[in-house]
């Protein structure tokens, strides 16, 4: 007996994305879409959604940023944390 191969991998796609509820979407870089240069260590709003609560940098497999980017935004996460804009761990909220 001959299985069509492609038709077995579309069904087992779609079986897969129905099955598991945290089906992920295909990552972008949001630094390229926004058409940003340079990541600045000011802009604390968008550095906030690359460190996780307890303090730690997302890393670029999960979030979908470029290494170029994310080289600049390790850069730019440590200077603000330097500076006092961004805590170092969660510890300091309390």
């Amino acid at each position: 007996m001959i299985f069509g191969k492609k038709n077995d991998k579309n069904k087992f796609k779609k079986k897969r994305q129905q099955q598991n509820p945290l089906f992920k979407r295909k990552k972008f870089c949001r630094f390229t879409v926004m058409n940003i240069k340079q990541i600045d260590y000011k802009n604390i709003e968008i550095l906030k959604d690359f460190v996780q609560e307890n303090g730690k940098i997302i890393a670029a497999r999960l979030t979908g940023t470029r290494s170029h980017y994310q080289r600049q935004m390790d850069t730019a996460i440590k200077r603000a944390r330097f500076l006092a804009l961004l805590p170092y761990t969660d510890l300091h909220n309390r």
